[in-house]
């Protein structure tokens, strides 16, 4: 209930590029950070685990990032596809951009939404009533995933060591 009657905080065209300096990460919802983005909890969910990456820097257009912020974007949408994928077992994702107004853009910030779908999810009160029914707090739903972030980013490291010896192997020459 507390979510239902919380009142909505009134609208900030800034708000992705204040959330990261408020200090309180878990305050914040914060789930991950990298060297260029974040991975934020959607405070206002299609469905429970929604995911927002956003660049650290503000930009409306993909191509205003330049190459290593559009690679560390892309990694870090696919990092909370995998913490979904761990923490709450979705059955499909939607993940995508809505670059401006008429897209349903409702910030002037760039950010991507990753969304968990589960067959049969679909309901009509977000389309009637604009209204959003949610099984479970966004605080549990943020301990869900930061439990579940921990065991992604160690599969990461892993899998970035072998990479990398792998590459090595390679590189060095026959005798």
């Amino acid at each position: 209930m507390t979510y239902i009657e919380a009142p909505r905080p009134p609208h900030n065209d800034r708000l992705f590029t204040d959330l990261p300096g408020l200090g309180d990460d878990r305050a914040a919802f914060i789930l991950h950070r990298t060297r260029f983005s974040y991975l934020v909890l959607n405070r206002f969910p299609y469905n429970p685990g929604h995911l927002l990456a956003v660049p650290f820097r503000a930009v409306t257009e993909l191509g205003d990032l330049d190459p290593a912020e559009r690679a560390d974007l892309m990694e870090i949408i696919v990092t909370g596809q995998q913490v979904l994928r761990a923490a709450v077992k979705p059955d499909g994702f939607n993940i995508g951009f809505n670059l401006g107004s008429a897209a349903g853009g409702s910030i002037p910030h760039l950010h991507a939404h990753i969304v968990p779908r589960w067959i049969g999810d679909t309901n009509f009160m977000p389309v009637l009533g604009e209204t959003r029914v949610l099984p479970q707090a966004l605080e549990s739903t943020y301990d869900r995933l930061a439990a579940a972030l921990s065991g992604v980013l160690a599969v990461e490291k892993q899998a970035t060591r072998r990479r990398r010896a792998k590459k090595t192997s390679r590189s060095r020459p026959a005798r």
